[in-house]
C-alpha cells in the first residue's frame, strides 16, 4: 500500500468557466490557469503521482506546452491514471476537500464525486469530496482564490 498527499491553489478572475470535479458550476468568476485549473482534480493527480513516486502534475504536464492549454483535467486525471495502473497500482480509497468561501459548493458534490470515481475506475463508496469555508480568512477567504487537499491510498494490483 502507498499514500500520497495532493494540494493545489488557483486565483479567481472574470472571464473564466469554474470547473471543479470536472463539473462547470454557475458563478461570475473562474479558476485562472494553463488548463481548466480545477484544483479539486489537480491535487488529486498530485496525490497520485506522490504515492507513486512519480513527481507533480507540473512535472507530467507543464503549463509550458500549449497542448495542455484550457484542457479539461480529467483528461490529465486519465493520463495520471495509466501511469498508475503501468505501475500496477489502483486507488484503494482517496479523500478531498475544496477551500472556497463562493460558491455554495454541496449541490455539486455528488457529481464531481461521480466524475472521479468513474475516471479513477473505482466504486464511487471508496472516495470522499467535502467543501469547507476559509471563515473569511487571507486571500481565500476574501474570495480571491480556491484551493483543494487530496489524500490518497493506493494498492497494488
Amino acid at each position: 500500500m502507498k499514500v500520497g498527499i495532493g494540494y493545489d491553489v488557483h486565483r479567481l478572475v472574470k472571464g473564466r468557466r469554474l470547473v471543479l470535479g470536472g463539473v462547470e458550476i454557475p458563478f461570475e468568476k473562474g479558476l485562472s490557469g494553463h488548463s481548466d485549473a480545477d484544483v479539486l482534480v489537480h491535487s488529486t493527480c498530485d496525490a497520485i503521482l506522490g504515492a507513486l513516486g512519480k513527481g507533480d502534475i507540473g512535472r507530467h504536464f507543464p503549463n509550458s506546452d500549449p497542448k495542455y492549454k484550457d484542457i479539461s483535467s480529467l483528461i490529465l486525471l486519465e493520463k495520471v491514471c495509466e501511469i498508475m495502473t503501468k505501475a500496477n497500482f489502483t486507488v484503494n480509497n482517496l479523500d478531498s476537500v475544496i477551500i472556497a468561501e463562493n460558491p455554495h459548493l454541496s449541490p455539486y458534490i455528488e457529481d464531481m464525486a461521480k466524475n472521479l470515481s468513474k475516471v479513477l475506475k473505482i466504486g464511487r463508496e471508496l472516495l470522499n469530496i467535502k467543501a469547507t469555508t476559509n471563515e473569511g480568512l487571507g486571500w481565500i477567504g476574501q474570495g480571491k482564490g480556491m484551493a483543494a487537499y487530496t489524500i490518497v491510498s493506493l494498492r497494488e494490483l
